[in-house]
């Protein structure tokens, strides 16, 4: 692994452990040459995907692309970490697990709200405006008055 301060390749590994409910793997590194200290993550990838984008882009998948959009939308939420995390593997790994590797961007829009909304209804209003492109104070009262059930009336 090369040095991110440094740019030398022969790095050491001091510290390694599972992480993110045991889908990928922590190591602590330290950089001989320039004495710098750096963290990366190991994870599986069952296989390369491609992103389909409306319209008609192909753009390779990332994982960090869809992290900080989802971030964003929890931004100031009592979200745990683990959780966001796990969230975000669920997601990828049923990307993968899809059978595709060309997935259309709309699809993943989807999956992504669909683990937002159990989590979080404010993360999933915040994603969903982004998403869904609102472009007035209309379009937030449509949404949410969707997401409330309809109230009952006294007979």
């Amino acid at each position: 692994m090369r040095c991110p301060f440094c740019g030398n390749v022969d790095t050491q590994v001091k510290d390694s452990r599972p992480a993110e409910d045991h889908v990928a793997i922590r190591r602590r590194r330290f950089c001989p040459a320039c004495g710098g200290r750096f963290t990366t993550y190991e994870r599986v990838q069952l296989r390369d995907l491609v992103v389909i984008k409306t319209n008609g882009k192909r753009e390779e998948f990332d994982r960090d692309k869809l992290e900080r959009s989802v971030r964003i939308s929890l931004q100031k939420r009592p979200i745990e970490r683990e959780r966001t995390e796990q969230m975000i593997s669920g997601i990828v790994r049923r990307l993968e697990s899809m059978g595709e590797t060309d997935i259309p961007s709309g699809t993943i829009g989807e999956i992504v709200m669909e683990a937002l909304a159990r989590i979080d209804t404010v993360a999933y209003v915040r994603f969903a405006s982004v998403y869904k492109n609102f472009q007035a104070a209309d379009d937030f009262d449509k949404f949410v008055s969707e997401l409330r059930p309809p109230t009952q009336t006294d007979e």
